[in-house]
């Protein structure tokens, strides 16, 4: 699969038995109808955050292309404060999560600490830093 913002291959990852597909290139994450709401440990939860999607159709920001059919996708507030928007494939194929929006989605809709933030931060956020020498800290 392509990826829509930077057209580069994907790889998928398994995600606690998950498929995700993750661009190298940019750290955008692709999610297949219905998996996000596998990444919640309640119903309630599941519900909240659906119910919580909102299209912004007209909203100025690039619209991708859906990497399944090619058509232009939907821009899409999640919550009630519109802080986090994300692109929805309008024949239901899946989301599109730009770098750490998936993250911060998981957050919104999650009450309690996640698993699923557990392993995004183990995978995509390195825990080593190098100073100016390039040496590690």
């Amino acid at each position: 699969m392509l990826c829509p913002v930077c057209k580069e291959s994907m790889v998928v990852l398994e995600l606690n038995e998950i498929e995700i597909d993750f661009c190298t290139r940019c750290s955008g994450i692709w999610l297949d109808a219905g998996e996000l709401e596998l990444m919640f440990d309640t119903e309630a939860e599941r519900k909240n955050l659906v119910e919580s999607f909102h299209k912004e159709p007209d909203h100025p920001e690039k619209h991708y292309k859906c990497p399944i059919c090619a058509k232009k996708m939907i821009k899409v507030h999640v919550g009630d404060e519109k802080q986090i928007l994300i692109d929805k494939c309008k024949k239901d194929h899946g989301l599109w999560f730009d770098k750490g929006e998936l993250k911060t989605v998981i957050q919104f809709g999650s009450k309690e600490e996640n698993k699923i933030i557990n392993l995004l931060k183990e995978m995509f956020e390195s825990s080593i830093s190098t100073n100016d020498k390039g040496e590690n800290k």
